[in-house]
């Protein structure tokens, strides 16, 4: 059972919160036990679970990130979104969670980013929820 969420982000770099759309994604499955699959078809997007309580945690990130990874320096890559590309490979395109009655199992303060890194883009984001 696969679902498909998109996502339009508004900024070069950014975390977006799609804890809510993905938990709606997960009860149209009607699976109640099981695993929920996330995975973002994009080389400059990644996804994340982080703080979702306080938004200066996702600020934080973005500009722990760009420290990191910097807008500019000695890439080749000729399209000129190197920084992106790195910075997708640092968070990771995919997420498995748990799904106990019918909801992505998450700490108190956790939710679910899509991470923007070559935007403002629309993104998908595909759910595929397995049956335990």
């Amino acid at each position: 059972m696969m679902r498909e969420i998109v996502v339009d982000s508004g900024h070069k770099v950014e975390l977006l919160d799609v804890t809510q759309r993905v938990q709606a994604a997960v009860r149209e499955t009607g699976v109640t036990q099981g695993v929920c699959q996330l995975f973002v078809p994009h080389t400059t997007a990644g996804l994340a679970v982080n703080e979702a309580a306080d938004p200066d945690v996702s600020l934080d990130l973005v500009t722990s990130l760009e420290r990191m990874v910097p807008g500019f320096g000695p890439y080749r890559h000729r399209e000129g979104n190197s920084p992106a590309h790195l910075k997708a490979v640092l968070v990771g395109p995919s997420l498995g969670l748990l799904v106990e009655g019918g909801t992505v199992l998450l700490g108190t303060w956790q939710g679910i980013f899509l991470c923007e890194f070559d935007g403002p883009r629309r993104r998908k984001i595909w759910v595929k929820v397995l049956k335990e």
